[in-house]
């Protein structure tokens, strides 16, 4: 990715957003059972095809643009929903479904802190934090964690559908800054 490109603006990066943001809000909503009728499991065509396939795809291409950050991201968080997608209504513990989310977690936690741009910081901060309310939700078999993991991921998700579409429509991705001191008037 050529340095004078700010982060968020490749036609990569967008495609990756948006395929990350739609399987957020779908994986999301289906663990928070605010739609009568639809479960995460709902979920897992689309993020066995969108979120781990394309997703993938979109990391290697990130990286054939020589965006390592991006790459990482979209190709692991690909492998993260692929798997997920594969193995959903298999026959695992609480305990093997809550390491696997705390694992991708850790996975996350290192997407947050790699840097890049607010909403690209923003949307994997608050993944991470949806995969550890599930993990933990899942180690103490706890339904109300699980639903405010899922209501986390939506927010996670509406983050990342709001920065692929902001590159889009040139709407603001970054937020303002305020100059040490200004807005402070002293009092004498």
């Amino acid at each position: 990715m050529d340095n004078d490109v700010s982060a968020g603006s490749t036609t990569t990066t967008i495609a990756g957003r948006l395929a990350l943001g739609i399987t957020l809000l779908a994986f999301g909503l289906g663990n928070t059972g605010v739609l009568d009728g639809v479960t995460a499991a709902d979920a897992v065509s689309l993020a066995h095809y969108v979120g781990g396939v394309a997703l993938f795809v979109a990391g290697l291409f990130a990286f054939r643009d020589r965006d390592t950050v991006t790459g990482t991201a979209f190709s692991a968080l690909g492998a993260l929903w692929f798997t997920w997608a594969v193995s959903a209504g298999g026959q695992v513990s609480d305990n093997a479904a809550g390491l696997f989310l705390l694992l991708f977690a850790l996975v996350t936690l290192s997407l947050t802190l790699a840097g890049g741009d607010q909403l690209g910081q923003g949307t994997y901060g608050l993944f991470c934090v949806s995969l550890v309310l599930l993990a933990v939700g899942r180690f103490a078999d706890n339904d109300g964690l699980a639903k405010a993991g899922g209501w986390v991921a939506v927010a996670a998700g509406a983050v990342a559908w709001y920065a692929a579409t902001a590159a889009l429509a040139h709407w603001p991705t970054v937020l303002p800054r305020r100059a040490a001191g200004r807005g402070v008037t002293a009092t004498g």
